[in-house]
């Protein structure tokens, strides 16, 4: 069964919101400065909260290890998403589960035969020994609230076809993921689970209550 997590938790309601439509794992952006970021105190509330089987995340890009390891105990965090240039040596000492991103160009900026690619491929293989998951996503900035468009699908299943049998690193799919596409997203790539945000937004920092149960149903049915 595809999993699901839904990105840029802000406050209570969201996450409830989110766990009653059937997410699997929310995410907590602890980005200073981007739209959804969200201090750990209050992240913390909301995760005390949480039920036992759905799994908080944190999102950070190349902050201190340090850093890192206080809010993912303050917060009490499932597991640690990495955005930044972080290399693979520097994801080696976490003991909570790590996710790194793995920046994929949209579909309209690739020309060609994209399966065929093989950077990212090596990028997977890279983070691959230290990351129990690899997070395909676009490499546009953090969106404002305008949609995204989705990374190529078929360079993602790919990747994905690789791994699909082997216990690590488990492929998520993200980048401009919407209740409208997902379900089609799932079909061509078949990640282990996919990643929104922005795609079930009313506006940067708050879901949208139907857009988030369109968003999960659709991916089940898929």
């Amino acid at each position: 069964m595809i999993r699901i997590k839904i990105c840029g938790i802000t406050n209570a309601a969201d996450a409830r919101l989110s766990v009653e439509a059937g997410a699997d794992a929310l995410g907590f952006i602890f980005v200073e400065g981007t739209p959804r970021f969200i201090e750990p105190a209050a992240a913390a509330a909301i995760i005390a909260r949480l039920p036992p089987f759905v799994t908080p995340v944190g999102v950070f890009w190349d902050h201190a290890e340090g850093h890192v390891k206080a809010v993912a105990e303050q917060c009490r965090l499932g597991a640690l998403q990495f955005h930044g240039q972080e290399p693979p040596e520097a994801l080696s000492s976490y003991r909570l589960p790590v996710i790194k991103t793995i920046k994929l160009p949209p579909a309209s900026t690739i020309e060609g035969m994209p399966e065929y690619r093989i950077s990212e491929h090596v990028d997977v293989l890279y983070y691959g020994k230290v990351a129990a998951a690899v997070l395909l996503d676009a490499a546009v900035p953090w969106s404002e609230g305008e949609a995204r468009e989705p990374i190529e699908w078929r360079q993602a299943a790919t990747i994905a076809a690789v791994y699909q049998d082997k216990p690590r690193p488990k492929v998520i799919l993200s980048g401009g993921l919407t209740p409208e596409n997902v379900a089609r997203a799932i079909g061509i790539v078949k990640p282990y689970a996919v990643d929104v945000n922005s795609g079930v937004e009313a506006r940067p920092g708050t879901k949208d209550p139907d857009k988030v149960r369109r968003f999960v149903a659709a991916a089940r049915s898929a």
